[in-house]
């Protein structure tokens, strides 16, 4: 489709491509130009943004490889030789950095070079050329701001955010999420028009649950995927571009980062962060505190053997447009040669009183010879809570206590039993899932699955040593 606009003239010569290596000596002079796949690509990719083939675009990407420049400074620049009427928001999560790049889309835009191609079309406009914004005589402005920094009234044709995140905030939840609220709640709504308009997200993945991750979860984005060291992927844009890499550990951009450099650039990150910021995994391929490799699946658990169900509990109920936490009850046995089975897993989002009914009915299906173990919030509440489930139990067997410790921690016992080989999940359909969370633990969007586990084991091992006389529920 690009191919058929240009021939009708609807894309300015050069292409942006072209047009890119053009400039390169405008704004880094005493520098080559190093080509690369990847510059190519996304080029394709933002063409078919100014002409409305793509409208959502993902791009993610790994740090030092032309984003910036490409994405936020030449691009917009480019366009105006198009269309100069375009108007254009930029954002980043450091004001500075979208000042930075404000400023050299200024100066491209004011270089003897580009007045003597496209000066006839438009001019800068001299009230309002400031550093963070400025306009032309053909209506077209650009805006710098950075996250939650946006203010009302203002829009744009093209919403574009470069880097939301800050790297060094990756483990903040708080962060994160004010990130994404700033998404849905300023940036979202943006467009001047909502059936013409564009947005365009550019990042290194931080974390599974970050803006790009947060977009592609709940929207069609076209996603543009540019991983460090190439791992073989099936992925491929409706543009129908693909990774031409074909051996697995291929570098994207071997001229400007070899392997030396890569080598050194992981071992400063360590291995999740590598995974999300050079290979756009936010999680290391063999997954975090646990590897699915750990985990062998068998058809049955021994029938003598000592079982617990242990509860984790959902702090909140579903609601629209969210991505609460679930209550997980993980069935989990140990047999005599201390092999530990987990039998069964239930995962659900629901009402406390739905949480109430899927307890008594699943300790029904369980029988009373399988303990039941729930957590015990601190404080008089959770009191109040445990002693009401002990009640509503009567006659099985209950246990409740107060955990303590991080959730890294209290994972810790029986991540190591399963990396020796003594944790094996009973196959069910619940398998896929259960493998997806904890590999991706400390680091998921979710982690029920495992403070499951990781209860059902504690108390396991408890009962185990302990062996003191059944206490029924009173």
């Amino acid at each position: 489709m690009i191919d058929q606009l240009e021939m009708a003239g609807t894309l300015p010569k050069p292409s942006l491509r072209e047009y890119i290596e053009e400039a390169w000596p405008v704004l880094e002079p005493g520098t080559t130009f190093v080509p690369g796949f990847h510059i190519d690509a996304i080029c394709e990719h933002l063409e078919a943004v100014s002409v409305g083939q793509i409208r959502q675009l993902v791009i993610n990407m790994p740090p030092r490889h032309m984003k910036s420049l490409l994405v936020s400074v030449m691009w917009p620049t480019w366009d105006w030789t198009r269309t100069p009427s375009s108007r254009w928001i930029y954002a980043s999560y450091s004001a500075d950095l979208s000042t930075r790049d404000s400023l050299k889309c200024r100066r491209l835009i004011q270089s003897n070079w580009y007045q003597n191609n496209w000066g006839s079309m438009f001019r800068m406009t001299g009230d309002q050329n400031a550093k963070k914004r400025f306009e032309n005589t053909a209506t077209g402005h650009r805006l710098a701001t950075s996250v939650g920094g946006i203010g009302t009234g203002e829009g744009g044709d093209r919403v574009v955010v470069d880097d939301p995140h800050n790297v060094l905030e990756t483990e903040s939840p708080v962060k994160r999420q004010a990130v994404l609220e700033w998404w849905d709640g300023q940036m979202s709504t943006r467009l001047n028009d909502a059936s013409t308009g564009a947005f365009v997200i550019v990042m290194q993945r931080i974390h599974e649950r970050d803006l790009a991750g947060h977009v592609l979860d709940r929207e069609e984005y076209e996603h543009l995927v540019l991983p460090a060291e190439y791992e073989p992927t099936t992925m491929v844009t409706s543009l129908g571009w693909e990774d031409p890499r074909t051996e697995s550990g291929q570098l994207l951009w071997p001229e400007k980062m070899p392997q030396e450099a890569l080598n050194a650039l992981k071992a400063k990150l360590g291995s999740h962060r590598a995974a999300g910021q050079l290979q756009q995994r936010p999680v290391p391929k063999e997954g975090g505190d646990f590897k699915a490799e750990w985990f062998g699946i068998v058809g049955a658990a021994p029938v003598a053997a000592s079982k617990v169900r242990h509860w984790d509990l959902a702090a909140t109920e579903q609601k629209a447009n969210e991505d609460p936490d679930w209550t997980v009850g993980c069935l989990m046995s140990r047999a005599p040669n201390g092999i530990h089975y987990i039998e069964d897993v239930r995962r659900f989002r629901g009402s406390p009183h739905e949480v109430e009914q899927t307890i008594k009915q699943t300790a029904e299906l369980d029988g009373k010879g399988v303990m039941i173990s729930l957590p015990q919030d601190p404080g008089q509440a959770g009191k109040a809570q445990a002693a009401y489930y002990v009640k509503a139990l009567a006659g099985y067997t209950v246990r409740t206590a107060v955990e303590t410790g991080s959730k890294e921690v209290r994972a810790e016992p029986v991540a190591a039993q399963a990396e020796a080989g003594n944790v094996k999940l009973v196959k069910g359909h619940w398998n896929k899932d259960f493998i997806d969370e904890v590999t991706f633990f400390p680091f998921g969007a979710h982690d029920d699955l495992v403070d499951g586990m990781s209860g059902a084991f504690t108390r396991l091992l408890q009962k185990t040593k302990i062996r003191r006389p059944e206490i029924r529920g009173l």
